[in-house]
């Protein structure tokens, strides 16, 4: 395999001419840029891309921070990943996925601070998020795929959960439902100052004051035993319950598996409503869930293009946008039975 040296020796010139050549750091007269490119295709030099970068001190790469956990990708996470890799790839970028959650100081610090990767683009963003401080710290470009509970100055796109709480809580009142769960990601996440399961939260109890219902939260595993286990305790707190809602695609099959269990009928006896779901999960469970859609695609590929546009302009400014969820409806949702309505309401206020 031919070397730069080897170019550089057919072409009658320096390797620092060679190098010149391929990053354009250097104006190179176009003769000798001629002759350099000849010598190439004569030898079939293919060159090191990350040699090429290190000496333009710009890799074209950028990395995604994603803390990955026993459970892996899933359908949802991977619509996130899949969007940011287009964009990046016609951008003439590549993506690297690190594994690097809020508690691996260290381990950014060295990714951050060795400048193979130009950017970052950041998942799973905790309210008080320490990969946002060190980033800031360092002054290494970025950009949120979430919120931290102070946004100022930063750069982010996210999903508008209190919208999409709203939006769901709305169909099964519409619906006719009076009392509704909302099965929520772990206690863990909740403690961590996890945004997406500390806002919805939130949002789910503003929408229950503002619709006048009634309801209650209960958070679990992200796992189909979790999700059983979760609507137990639910049912167990509110017996009248004939809505639920669950932002947890795993939990949310074994809730579907429960209620048949138990011998209710989804949608006739309770509904259910996922939130921040792909439309494969929706498709695969059944019936096949209501859900309210993720626009996980839009927003890696936004991201993305806001991150590329900073590396470009050296464009630190705050930028902001937020998607909400679309609501399709599939088989898990329908009309509270009148008699069941009315008993629930009636119970949840004695």
């Amino acid at each position: 395999m031919a070397t730069m040296t080897d170019v550089a020796r057919r072409a009658g010139v320096s390797v620092s001419t060679v190098s010149y050549v391929l990053t354009g750091t250097r104006p190179i007269s176009e003769a000798t840029r001629d002759r350099v490119l000849a010598a190439m295709a004569e030898l079939d030099y293919q060159p090191n891309a990350m040699a090429r970068g290190l000496a333009s001190r710009k890799s074209n790469i950028v990395g995604l921070l994603l803390p990955l956990t026993g459970r892996g990708l899933g359908a949802t996470e991977t619509a996130f990943v899949t969007g940011a890799t287009e964009a990046a790839r016609e951008a003439g970028y590549h993506l690297m996925l690190c594994p690097v959650g809020a508690a691996d100081s260290d381990e950014l610090q060295s990714l951050a601070t060795q400048r193979l990767l130009d950017g970052f683009l950041v998942m799973e963003v905790q309210l008080t998020d320490r990969r946002v401080e060190l980033l800031q710290k360092l002054e290494s470009p970025f950009v949120l795929i979430g919120r931290t509970e102070d946004g100022a100055g930063l750069a982010c796109v996210d999903i508008d959960f209190e919208q999409t709480v709203d939006d769901a809580v709305a169909h099964l009142v519409e619906l006719g439902h009076e009392t509704i769960a909302y099965i929520n990601h772990s206690p863990a996440s909740l403690a961590s100052g996890y945004g997406p399961a500390k806002r919805t939260e939130a949002a789910f109890q503003a929408a229950l004051e503002r619709h006048g219902i009634t309801g209650v939260m209960v958070p679990t595993e992200d796992t189909a035993t979790g999700g059983r286990a979760a609507i137990q305790r639910a049912r167990e707190e509110r017996p009248a319950l004939t809505g639920v809602l669950v932002m947890n695609e795993n939990a949310a099959l074994g809730i579907l598996a429960e209620l048949r269990e138990a011998g209710l009928d989804v949608p006739g006896d309770v509904s259910v409503v996922s939130m921040v779901t792909s439309e494969v999960v929706a498709d695969l469970a059944s019936p096949a869930l209501t859900a309210m859609t993720s626009p996980g695609a839009a927003l890696g590929a936004a991201a993305t293009r806001v991150l590329l546009k900073r590396l470009a302009e050296d464009d630190g400014s705050t930028y902001q946008e937020l998607l909400p969820c679309a609501l399709e409806v599939r088989g898990t949702s329908g009309r509270a039975k009148k008699g069941k309505a009315a008993r629930s309401a009636r119970a949840e206020r004695q």
